[in-house]
């Protein structure tokens, strides 16, 4: 278990200094899925896994970073820094590039970097690297960056170091999240909202697939393309559209439906999805987790049948998973492809779900299912 004791005196045993250690967590979303690029809403919540950043000032101008998952170490001049063909370090000198980019001042300095985040399960480890980096560096040289900047840092830092043009989701959960809530995030204008994740005799599983697909990025690029087609077609009469978050299916209907059939289905499961994040926070607020089940049922409709980003091996998780009455709901989650279902089943039940469901999904796809049961904890935060 990492603790901050086993932090600071593995960060001494490396670099003899005493370190500002930061907490950052990973992030699940419970509904809004490919709603954030398209400036709609969103509704992550920050988790009981995290990432922790150590750092230390240094004499010289050397940025000395060292990877505890990999056993390695990575150094670079402050005034030399551009991204690397290593994929780690990209994350933290992509967030020294946007601190220098806003004329504030940072030296030479030591950095350990360790977590629990399981990696490639798409708990965002990315986000809480760079949201982590951000506030350590900011405490250690006292740069007194505004809390809402942070996000902004992170998400900048992956768009120009790590070539992942993500939207901002993922930073604002792990900068923002709240224990016992989830975060209902307007993605254009940055405003948000706590609403209580009261889950009463019901947990929250994550179950991995444990595959990525390749055709991810590809599919990916895609759909922001129909997206932004979608907007062209609709603003022909609507001239006011900025974002499929202004449009209406009325719109589609109208504008989009009888020029491109795949176009409409892709689009109107965006606009149907934002809709979906409202209504998961009207059942949270009354309690109503069966309603918020059936929301999770219909998004991984919408995301298999409609935006085509889902998989074979989520389908059949949340298909299995379905037939069980103490499931409430279930669907994919993150960018599609792969990854993880999130699932919201009774918690007396999970034990015998896991032992119904490991053997079935190995003899069917000759991999192993990670379970991984998650609770919400509270953002980025000084140990």
């Amino acid at each position: 278990m990492i603790t901050k004791e086993s932090i600071q005196n593995k960060f001494t045993s490396i670099f003899q200094a005493e370190p500002i250690i930061v907490r950052s967590p990973g992030r699940i979303n419970i509904i809004g899925e490919h709603t954030d690029y398209n400036d709609g809403f969103v509704l992550p919540a920050a988790i009981d896994k995290a990432v922790y950043i150590a750092v230390s000032k240094r004499d010289d101008e050397l940025i000395s970073l060292y990877a505890e998952d990999y056993k390695a170490v990575y150094e670079i001049s402050l005034n030399a820094i551009a991204p690397t063909d290593l994929h780690w370090p990209n994350y933290i000198l992509g967030v020294v590039d946007q601190i220098q980019k806003r004329g504030l001042l940072v030296g030479g300095f030591n950095l350990y970097i360790d977590g629990d985040v399981p990696l490639g399960a798409g708990l965002s480890s990315s986000a809480a690297v760079e949201c982590a980096t951000t506030l350590a560096l900011s405490e250690l040289f006292e740069l007194n960056i505004p809390r809402l900047e942070i996000p902004k840092i992170g998400q900048l830092a992956e768009h120009t170091y790590a070539g992942v043009k993500c939207g901002i989701m993922d930073q604002f959960a792990s900068t923002f999240g709240k224990k016992d809530q989830v975060l209902k995030l307007d993605c254009r204008s940055l405003e948000y909202e706590y609403v209580p994740l009261i889950l009463d005799g019901y947990t929250i599983i994550l179950l991995n697939t444990n595959v990525k697909h390749a055709l991810g990025d590809t599919a990916y690029n895609k759909r922001v393309e129909q997206c932004k087609q979608a907007i062209d077609w609709v603003k022909e009469k609507y001239p006011e559209v900025v974002n499929m978050r202004d449009v209406s299916v009325s719109m589609l209907d109208e504008m989009v439906k009888d020029r491109d059939a795949e176009v409409y289905t892709k689009t109107r499961f965006v606009v149907e999805e934002s809709e979906r994040v409202h209504e998961a926070c009207e059942h949270l607020k009354a309690g109503n987790l069966k309603a918020l089940g059936q929301n999770l049922l219909a998004s991984h409709h919408g995301l298999s049948q409609e935006y085509e980003v889902s998989c074979a091996e989520s389908d059949y998780l949340v298909d299995f998973i379905k037939q069980f009455p103490e499931v409430l709901g279930a669907r994919q989650m993150g960018g599609g492809f792969g990854g993880c279902t999130i699932n919201l089943v009774e918690n007396d039940f999970v034990v015998a779900l896991i032992d119904k469901i490991s053997p079935e999904y190995f003899s069917k796809f000759g991999k192993e299912l990670t379970v991984i049961q998650v609770k919400t904890d509270d953002g980025t935060s000084v140990l």
